[in-house]
């Protein structure tokens, strides 16, 4: 087991950093909404693409997922973009060093954190918690992104678990909401985004002596983590960013405590582009039992919660399918059986090990599995590729905190945590004078 952070924890504990943010200047953007974006990995629909580059010239879609068929071509233009904005006078960098309080509000939901720079620590440490497994060309693809760039354009998500009253850095943040916010905006989701900036001395100090006790979960971002620790490796001597020490030896992350404004976990779906539902029933081979479900999808997803033991939903072809109760030995022959039984029973083990691995031998890689947030978008996908959606239910975060304790980690994408930071509402970079010696080519 990993050991726990604090006072003789070899790390210490999380350390979080203030550093000059990058924020759009308002009255150079038509609004602050429609600059902004989710997350890159978030965003997976061509027309969601085209609906933010169109929302805004200078929407950050531009620089997280720049449009040109060759890398090497759409990450040059990525760094030639941000430059080119702060050079406008688009993007402009805060006079001073600070930690960001951000709030997402919708409804009942109320998620506070703070925006900073967390210094890096190898995984052994146990002081940031992964908990999925990774693909090595996505980390190649957000690495290449960040040298070329020298920036972390969008910040992870992780999650602490506090003492679950309003001290330390969970009191700093919330004497933060009492002032005036930097900015406030409203996406067309419907959540509010306000950001204040904690530049204060003393309130930067509560914050370090009650973080540097704590461990963090990553609860959204491990390809940036990973990316994050490649890009530290690779820099021996990187400029410095004016507030915290190396730049590469930090990345940009949102913390929340958990205690106080628990995250909601959702499920993240498959769609198999190469495999019809037709196929895929009938590769099944009494390897499963299948169910026809009434719809609509709400009703479909229904009766998916409400079965016990592993079950998955299949759409594509109009018709609701539940696949449950698997055969016993064929779970005995596929999932490895040196793993917690917790990480056996997970619907991803199965769907990987049994379903992808076993019974339709579908390679996990881009252009066999799409992966997608939303259930209605994987369904539709899925329709009008000729391929199958393959619908999962949320893991328990107990579940993943006790996995990553252990240092299991579940297979990727595995889990969605929620509700994510808006892309666009702060940057951090390295300081001009210093592109040069940080880009790594």
């Amino acid at each position: 087991m990993l050991r726990t952070p604090g006072p003789d924890h070899p790390s210490g504990g999380l350390r979080l950093v203030p550093f000059r943010g990058l924020r759009y200047a308002p009255d150079r953007v038509g609004s602050l909404a429609a600059v902004t974006s989710p997350p890159y990995d978030v965003v997976v629909r061509p027309d969601g693409l085209r609906h933010l580059r169109t929302a805004d010239p200078y929407n950050i879609v531009r620089l997280i997922l720049p449009e040109s068929a060759d890398p090497t071509t759409r990450h040059r233009q990525a760094a030639e973009t941000l430059r080119g904005w702060e050079a406008e006078g688009v993007l402009v960098r805060d006079l001073r060093p600070a930690l960001y309080v951000y709030e997402q509000r919708r409804g009942d939901v109320l998620q506070r954190g703070l925006i900073g720079a967390l210094r890096l620590t190898p995984p052994e440490e146990g002081v940031v918690l992964p908990h999925e497994d990774v693909m090595p060309e996505v980390v190649e693809d957000r690495a290449a992104l960040m040298r070329e760039t020298a920036a972390n354009l969008e910040p992870l998500l992780l999650s602490y678990r506090g003492d679950g009253t309003a001290t330390g850095a969970t009191a700093v943040v919330e004497r933060a909401t009492a002032g005036p916010p930097l900015l406030s905006t409203t996406t067309e989701d419907g959540f509010s985004h306000r950001l204040w900036a904690v530049t204060d001395p003393d309130e930067l100090a509560e914050a370090d002596r009650d973080l540097s006790r704590r461990q963090a979960l990553i609860a959204d971002g491990h390809h940036r983590w990973a990316t994050y620790l490649r890009l530290r490796a690779e820099h021996g001597e990187p400029g410095r960013d004016g507030a915290g020490g190396d730049f590469w030896d930090h990345g940009l992350v949102l913390l929340v405590d958990t205690a106080r404004h628990p995250l909601r976990v959702q499920p993240i779906h498959r769609v198999l582009y190469g495999i019809p539902p037709s196929d895929a029933l009938a590769r099944l081979g009494g390897a499963f039992r299948v169910r026809t479900v009434d719809g609509p999808l709400p009703r479909a997803l229904r009766a998916l919660e409400s079965v016990p033991g592993n079950a998955f939903l299949l759409a594509g072809d109009g018709t609701f399918r539940l696949l449950h109760a698997p055969d016993p030995a064929l779970l005995a022959r596929t999932v490895r059986d040196d793993r917690p039984e917790r990480w056996r029973r997970l619907d991803a083990t199965v769907l990987h090990s049994t379903l992808l691995g076993a019974v339709w031998r579908v390679p996990d890689r881009p252009s066999e599995i799409g992966y997608l947030h939303d259930a209605d978008a994987a369904v539709e996908q899925a329709e009008r590729r000729g391929g199958s959606a393959v619908l999962m239910r949320a893991v328990a975060e107990d579940t993943v905190r006790e996995l990553a304790r252990l240092g299991v980690t579940m297979p990727r994408k595995s889990t969605s945590f929620g509700p994510k930071p808006a892309t666009g509402l702060v940057l951090r970079a390295l300081e001009d004078g210093h592109r040069g010696a940080g880009t790594g080519g």
